[in-house]
């Protein structure tokens, strides 16, 4: 999931609490085992190892390729699953090493969902071509795993898998969960804003952890993958609260990739959001 994972809940049950964290536990690995594009036994490694040759998923990860699809539609083709091949030419440790331009254009050709042929089931990727989920996968299972937690307990339940978190329902007495949104400061971690989340989701994209240092600018590991370069203008950080997690990843995502119009795409998107620039 790219962080550290944690389960909140108000049962005084030890046993039942346990339940409750198993439950979240295994989801998450699951859904890790099944997407991460790190491992070389998944569904993520057979299609990126396909080499041309159409191969057919199960609905689970239809559905993924089909939010995808409607990503790329919504960001008009910023948002990318197939961009995840640049990472052979980036590294976001925070440092000042950029690739030379003849490294990221001798990847452009494999990017682009538009040469992709998703005909559900069946995708057929281009020679060379991968696809990551990496964009979407953490808040698909946060709820995934938050449904799971409703199902086992009536309590109140909050699932955080790396700063991307969902609840289940309000704390005792309809008190509202208050979470911290991290600040881009440098100094002691406070956070920048504290917010009451007595249902659904709140879901951050930005470059606190990975990013690198372009001629000193700081620039995010989201890529354009129309050039393969890092998007410019962008804010330090987009907190969006939503019904859903995924839902609010979409949102903070697309902001994100808006750059210096991040804020005028989520003002008229009318949600609630938090935005942090230098």
């Amino acid at each position: 999931m790219g962080g550290p994972c944690e389960v909140l809940t108000e049962i005084v049950d030890e046993a039942a609490a346990r339940k409750v964290v198993d439950v979240v536990a295994a989801c998450a690995w699951r859904i890790e085992g099944k997407f991460s594009r790190y491992r070389t036994d998944n569904i993520v490694a057979r299609i990126n190892a396909s080499a041309g040759a159409p191969v057919e998923v199960d609905e689970e990860t239809a559905n993924l390729f089909d939010f995808a699809a409607l990503m790329h539609r919504l960001s008009d083709g910023l948002f990318d699953i197939s961009s995840g091949v640049l990472r052979r030419a980036w590294t976001f440790d925070g440092g000042d090493r950029t690739p030379a331009p003849a490294e990221i254009d001798a990847l452009l050709p494999l990017v682009g969902w538009s040469k992709v042929r998703w005909e559900r089931p069946v995708i057929t990727l281009c020679p060379g071509m991968q696809i990551d989920f990496g964009g979407i996968g953490k808040e698909y299972a946060v709820d995934q795993a938050t449904q799971l937690a409703a199902q086992v307990s009536g309590a109140a339940v909050l699932v955080n898998f790396g700063g991307d978190l969902a609840v289940t329902c309000a704390r005792d007495g309809g008190q509202p969960w208050r979470v911290g949104i991290e600040s881009i400061d440098a100094g002691p971690r406070r956070p920048a804003r504290l917010v009451d989340l007595a249902a659904g989701a709140l879901a951050t994209s930005g470059d606190t952890y990975r990013f690198v240092k372009v001629g000193g600018e700081r620039m995010p590991h989201i890529l354009d993958p129309r050039d393969g370069r890092p998007i410019r203008g962008a804010p330090r950080s987009v907190t969006v609260a939503a019904s859903t997690c995924t839902h609010a990843g979409m949102l903070a995502t697309l902001a994100m990739l808006r750059g210096e119009h991040a804020e005028e795409f989520l003002a008229n998107e009318d949600v609630r959001h938090w935005v942090q620039r230098a």
